[in-house]
């Protein structure tokens, strides 16, 4: 075994294939950049799970482990922001053409990521076809518990009162607010700092996705202004609709309270 055969290097290198003529230069970037992004949403799902088992289990050091290290993760996913954005709009508009119907919108990854933090939306399996490897996934990402359905659990484990509307709720369904589950967690933040730690790691990382969304969203609005988006998409535009929308509502409406 060495280090090439480990990695399996010599297939790895060779999946970096510009389409432009030439080609352009950026465009190599380009591509690397965002299949890094795609190994990284990989890592993050394997984490993710993990995660829902650690406090499904009310595994409390292995789940404050974990949710660092997706935070560390997160940070990484919006440092790489700086280096796209040193494609400009006019090096990008040279190779843009290639892409075609292609679109970071088809990610079926990124996808999976949304729906495991909760915001799942029905509408983005369809457009994916029936009996497909990435409709069966996402089928089944739909289906399951969320990271905070997980997060409900680890509360109830810990002894407290968590409302059976709450624990009971559609798991395909949009975070909401419960306001009968508030006043536990005001609890919780006065009196249980071991709980409360996962609390503000989760808010940690509601925090740094949304970072990561406003970056791209400006990055997008950088390159290509407020043009159509590739793949027929709204680009910029509809990237806005997807900021300042909390995965644990819960978790910020008590701010007020405290």
């Amino acid at each position: 075994m060495t280090y090439s055969k480990y990695l399996k290097l010599d297939e790895l290198l060779t999946l970096q294939q510009p389409l432009s003529d030439g080609p352009e230069h950026d465009e190599t970037l380009f591509i690397v950049i965002h299949q890094v992004y795609e190994l990284w949403f990989k890592v993050v799902l394997h984490e993710l799970d993990r995660l829902k088992r650690c406090l499904e289990s009310n595994n409390h050091p292995d789940a404050t482990a974990t949710l660092k290290r997706i935070l560390t993760i997160l940070k990484t996913l919006v440092a790489q922001i700086d280096v796209l954005e040193t494609i400009t709009p006019v090096s990008f508009v040279s190779f843009r053409d290639r892409l075609e119907a292609g679109s970071g919108f088809q990610s079926v990854q990124f996808r999976e990521f949304e729906f495991v933090c909760g915001n799942k939306q029905r509408q983005q399996i369809e457009l994916h076809a029936s009996g497909s490897d990435a409709r069966a996934r996402l089928e089944q990402r739909l289906n399951e518990p969320t990271i905070y359905d997980a997060f409900l659990r680890f509360v109830a484990a810990n002894g407290y009162d968590v409302p059976a509307e709450a624990l009971e709720r559609d798991v395909t369904t949009l975070p909401q607010e419960w306001p009968s589950f508030q006043p536990v967690l005001i609890e919780i933040y006065r009196k249980n700092p071991m709980v409360r730690q996962v609390c503000e790691l989760l808010v940690d990382f509601d925090e740094g996705l949304q970072e990561w969304r406003y970056r791209h969203v400006k990055m997008v609005e950088r390159t290509i202004g407020m043009k159509q988006g590739t793949g027929g998409s709204t680009g910029a535009q509809y990237l806005r609709t997807t900021l300042f929308r909390p995965l644990f509502p819960d978790l910020w409406a008590i701010r007020t309270s405290l």
